[in-house]
C-alpha cells in the first residue's frame, strides 16, 4: 500500500514545470510516532513504515536506508553527496527516490549506490547540479525527472530495455539533439517526453512509435525532416514554440498526420500557414511572419465531410488581420469557435 503523504504527480499532457516539485504532505505528527526502522535524521510514520521521509530538513548526506524501506523523500536539503554504503540494504526494495532540490554533483555520487538500485520505479532528481544523467538500473522504472540540471551528456544505451518507462522530462537542461539520438529507441511504453529549454537544433532521433506527447518549446530547432512525424504514429501532441523554424525548415505536408490534436509552432520565423491534417483541434501560431491566410493548408477542399476540426486558431502576432480571412473559409472553419488575429 503506498503511503498517503506521497507526492501528487502532474497527469502526463499537462506537463507544467510548477507541477513537478509539488508534493502534498501532511505533518507527521498526525500519523503519530516514527517506526523504529528509521534513521534517526528522518522519521517514519508507525502507520507506513515502508516509507522514510527526510525532506526539508537541512541535510547535507544522504542516511544509510534501513532494509525495509520502499518510499524515500529526500527534497528540499542541502545534500551535496551520495556517499558509498547508503541504499546497500535496500538494493532491489526502493520504489521511490526523491532527490528534489539538493546541490549533487555528478563526481558526489558514489559508484555502487544509485547504480545498483534495481527495483526503482520513479527516480526524483531536479533541480540539482548534474551535468550527466545519473539512471539506475532498473528495468521498473516508469518516471524519470532529470528537469533544471546542467546536463549535457546522456549515457547510450541507458534506457535499454526499460519498457515500463512511460515519461522522461528533462526541462531546462543543457543537451543537444546529438547527445540525445537514440536514447529512447525501443521504449514501447514511453507517451511523454519533455525536452523544453534545452539546445536541441532538430528532434532525436529514434524516438519511440507509442509517444504520445514531445515538448520542445524554447529550443534551437530549425527544421523538421521530412520522416520525423511518420515514425510516431500516436503523437497528439507536438510543441515546438520558441524555436527558429522557418518555411524553408518545413517540408510539405510534414505536420499533416491525423493523429495530431495539438500544434504549436508559435514565435518562431515562419512567413505562411504549415499543412495540416483536417484532424487537427488546436493550431498556435502566433507571433511568426505570417502575411497570408492559406486555407488551402487547412482545407485541401470543402464538403459535408470534408472540413477541418479546428477549434482554436491563434495568428496574432503576424501581419495578418481578420480581413485578410477567406470568405469562404466557414465551411472549411465551422468548428473554430476562436480564432485569434489580434
Amino acid at each position: 500500500m503506498f503511503p498517503l503523504r506521497v507526492p501528487i504527480f502532474a497527469v502526463l499532457v499537462s506537463l507544467t514545470v510548477g507541477q513537478y516539485d509539488d508534493y502534498d504532505y501532511q505533518p507527521a505528527s498526525q500519523y503519530g510516532p516514527s517506526s523504529a526502522n528509521c534513521a534517526q535524521e528522518c522519521e517514519c510514520p508507525i502507520n507506513f513504515p515502508t516509507a522514510m521521509y527526510c525532506d526539508s530538513r537541512n541535510l547535507k548526506f544522504v542516511p544509510i536506508v534501513p532494509s525495509g524501506i520502499k518510499y524515500l523523500y529526500l527534497q528540499n536539503n542541502l545534500i551535496e553527496e551520495i556517499k558509498a554504503g547508503v541504499f546497500d540494504n535496500v538494493t532491489a526494495e526502493l520504489r521511490w527516490l526523491v532527490l528534489d532540490h539538493n546541490q549533487i554533483t555528478n563526481e558526489k555520487v558514489a559508484k555502487g549506490t544509485i547504480d545498483k538500485l534495481t527495483g526503482l520505479h520513479k527516480i526524483l532528481f531536479s533541480f540539482n547540479k548534474l551535468t550527466e544523467a545519473v539512471i539506475p538500473p532498473s528495468k521498473s522504472l516508469d518516471e524519470l525527472k532529470m528537469m533544471n540540471n546542467q546536463l549535457s551528456k546522456f549515457p547510450a544505451g541507458s534506457l535499454a530495455g526499460m519498457q515500463n518507462l512511460t515519461s522522461v522530462h528533462l526541462q531546462n537542461n543543457e543537451l543537444t539533439s546529438k547527445a540525445l539520438n537514440g536514447v529512447f529507441k525501443g521504449l514501447n511504453k514511453l507517451v511523454a517526453i519533455d525536452l523544453t529549454n534545452n539546445k536541441l537544433k532538430k528532434l532525436p532521433s529514434g524516438m519511440p512509435s507509442s509517444l504520445e506527447t514531445f515538448y520542445g518549446d524554447h529550443n534551437d530547432i530549425s527544421s523538421i525532416a521530412a520522416g520525423d512525424l511518420k515514425e510516431l504514429p500516436k503523437l497528439a501532441y507536438l510543441r515546438l514554440a520558441y524555436n527558429q523554424m522557418t518555411d524553408a525548415g518545413i517540408p510539405a505536408g510534414v505536420f499533416n498526420v491525423t493523429s495530431l490534436i495539438e500544434l504549436d509552432l508559435s514565435y518562431n520565423k515562419l512567413q505562411s500557414i504549415p499543412e495540416i491534417n483536417e484532424q487537427l483541434e488546436h493550431l498556435y501560431l502566433q507571433v511568426n511572419e505570417i502575411n497570408k491566410f492559406h486555407l488551402e493548408n487547412i482545407c485541401k477542399f470543402s464538403g459535408p465531410l470534408n472540413y477541418s476540426r479546428l477549434k482554436h486558431l491563434r495568428l496574432d502576432g503576424n501581419n495578418l488581420t481578420h480581413a485578410d480571412l477567406p470568405h469562404d473559409s466557414s465551411n472549411c472553419l465551422r468548428q473554430a469557435s476562436d480564432i485569434i488575429f489580434d
